[in-house]
């Protein structure tokens, strides 16, 4: 029971690969804060796993891309808790669009501020308390999209670019009491998936060493691992974890 009592933030908390995070350390003793948009779906979370593993769970409603919101987030967290022992920057957006030049300075805006501008805001403040304090851990959630940009992801592919950068460069920021890992996803089967044309589907089992895409429990593993003491010498990595995307 490493997680015994630890305080674990995830934001996008409350579905998809968030959620199945929050389950999973909660399933391990850790208390949670469940961070997203939908306040509801929070507090149906939060009821959740309250009533199945005896922990404490703490729902916030939050646009991670507002910096109000982000600090607001942190009040609320060490206002109950007193302390953050790791942060899972797992909120994600990457909205469609027709063609590059049909990108609005909105969609734009709006695609950096989730996947780019809150990790660095919520990383900055609770990492400069961990290292302040009794340290801890972050962990990023990016996409291979990062490393392998289509042109119809190309906004979110740069948030997510930036984020593995933010992840080596903290790393060296907060050492040595804080570590800061990332993990680089590939195809998940999550909310965003059911948005994908079935060539998309195609495709990945044509090319993808594993041939399919990857299910939200997959990524659990190695959220607990960057966690956990067992990555006690890890950090400033970054992890791909996308079934051998080509």
């Amino acid at each position: 029971m490493e997680f015994q009592d630890k305080v674990v933030l995830v934001t996008g908390g409350s579905r998809g690969m968030g959620r199945r995070m929050v389950e999973a350390f909660a399933e391990r003793g850790a208390h949670v804060v469940i961070a997203s948009r939908k306040l509801d779906a929070c507090v149906e979370l939060a009821e959740s796993v309250r009533a199945e593993h005896g922990v404490r769970a703490l729902p916030v409603a939050a646009n991670v891309s507002s910096w109000p919101d982000c600090d607001a987030l942190i009040d609320a967290v060490y206002n109950e808790y007193g302390r953050v022992d790791v942060l899972i920057n797992n909120a994600g957006l990457s909205p469609l669009y027709p063609s590059l030049d049909q990108v609005s300075e909105a969609l734009f805006d709006k695609v950096i501020g989730v996947n780019l501008k809150g990790p660095f805001r919520l990383s900055s403040v609770i990492g400069t308390r961990m290292a302040e304090g009794d340290g801890g851990v972050i962990i990023n959630v990016s996409s291979i999209a990062a490393i392998r940009p289509g042109p119809h992801e190309l906004p979110y592919a740069t948030a997510k670019a930036g984020l593995n950068v933010i992840t080596e460069s903290m790393a060296r920021a907060f050492g040595p009491k804080v570590r800061v890992n990332c993990i680089q996803a590939g195809p998940f089967r999550t909310d965003i998936s059911n948005a994908w044309p079935p060539e998309a589907f195609e495709r990945i089992e044509r090319t993808f060493a594993l041939g399919r895409v990857g299910e939200p429990e997959e990524l659990v593993g190695a959220a607990l691992y960057f966690a956990s003491d067992a990555s006690s010498y890890c950090t400033g990595a970054v992890l791909r974890l996308d079934g051998g995307a080509p």
